[in-house]
């Protein structure tokens, strides 16, 4: 039987633990199955403009520890608007590549044109990826746990700032739909209060909080608030009104506008300049750059092995997702059809901690 030959990309943004999965994935399908592996560049693109690198044991070799990913990514979506061009042109050259199947890890974009290709015939498996944690049918995302040690570190590290200034800092962290990193992170880091996309708030509610803490002798606060959370009666922040090739918003801003207007609410309160009580950190790309954990570099590597034996199974259309501690196959349809948010009981359980 001829070898197959098998492509790989990484699609949407970069994640810790991208470069495990292509480990993963090469070296189980060379030392298991005798496939033979080709990378695309640059996400989708890749197979768009037949953009290919050499994928074999010695381009995997030293990659396990490394962040982002060797392949590179981008946001290209064939299916877009010149779909009547690019997914031709993306199904001709998967035949010219002699592809047997293809592996495609990202997140709800990226798996949803791996979807689509296979719902168009050709063989297609996915593996979850993005720090938001927010990809439905899996527990767990690779990456995501990375992210949260990152926001965890950097509250623990703004605390002793902000004690020493008696400052109110604020932590904008990434989440544009579902605030899984806000709500671990800031929980990890002991937050002093969380704000995420899943439960509007009102900056009042956070005021009073503030107001006891300030009463019980605690002259500062961290408070840690995902980029995409709801300000009742505001509309969601965005840094820029351009839209990427999958028509998403770039976010961003809710960190300075909360400290402004806390600080105006509250310094005279306090005793202190408007200017001078709060401040805002963006973490921004510091919470997917770097060397991935522990956890993210197993899970990285189960899942690219995992979707080398959905390969030899033929499930096409599936893609790995973690189950308790089981990586098992679910449709890529299942994936992308919702958003997996932060469950109410969390964020409950989270306010328990705030005063």
């Amino acid at each position: 039987m001829a070898t197959k030959r098998v492509g790989i990309l990484t699609g949407g943004g970069d994640a810790p633990a991208l470069n495990a999965v292509i480990r993963g994935a090469v070296r189980r399908g060379v030392t298991v199955y005798d496939y033979e592996f080709v990378g695309l560049r640059l996400g989708w693109r890749g197979l768009l403009e037949k953009l290919t690198v050499p994928l074999g044991l010695p381009e995997v070799e030293d990659i396990l520890e490394l962040g982002g990913t060797i392949l590179g990514s981008s946001r290209t979506n064939p299916f877009g608007r010149n779909a009547e061009v690019e997914v031709p042109q993306c199904e001709k050259n998967f035949k010219e590549l002699g592809l047997d199947a293809l592996i495609a890890s990202g997140g709800d974009d990226t798996l949803g044109v791996a979807r689509k290709f296979s719902d168009r015939g050709l063989p297609m498996v996915g593996v979850p990826k993005t720090i938001d944690n927010d990809v439905a049918v899996t527990d767990y995302t690779f990456g995501f746990w990375t992210a949260v040690e990152r926001v965890m570190r950097s509250v623990d590290e703004l605390r002793t700032t902000a004690r020493s200034h008696e400052r109110i800092f604020i932590v904008e962290a990434m989440g544009r739909h579902a605030g899984w990193i806000a709500a671990y992170g800031g929980m990890a880091g002991g937050a002093d209060y969380i704000f995420t996309p899943e439960q509007p708030f009102e900056l009042d509610d956070l005021a009073w909080s503030l107001r006891r803490r300030w009463e019980a002798g605690y002259h500062y606060a961290l408070v840690v608030v995902a980029e995409g959370a709801e300000w009742k009666g505001r509309e969601v922040y965005q840094e820029d009104v351009a839209k990427d090739e999958f028509g998403h918003v770039y976010l961003g801003g809710i960190g300075l506008e909360l400290s402004k207007a806390l600080g105006k609410m509250l310094a005279p309160e306090f005793g202190r300049k408007t200017n001078d009580l709060t401040r805002h950190v963006v973490l921004s790309h510091l919470q997917r750059g770097g060397s991935p954990c522990a956890f993210d570099r197993i899970l990285g590597t189960r899942y690219g092995a995992g979707a080398v034996d959905l390969i030899a199974t033929k499930k096409y259309g599936y893609m790995t997702a973690l189950k308790g501690v089981d990586v098992v196959p679910a449709e890529i349809t299942d994936a992308v059809s919702e958003t997996k948010m932060v469950s109410q009981d969390f964020l409950d359980l989270a306010r328990n901690f705030f005063y």
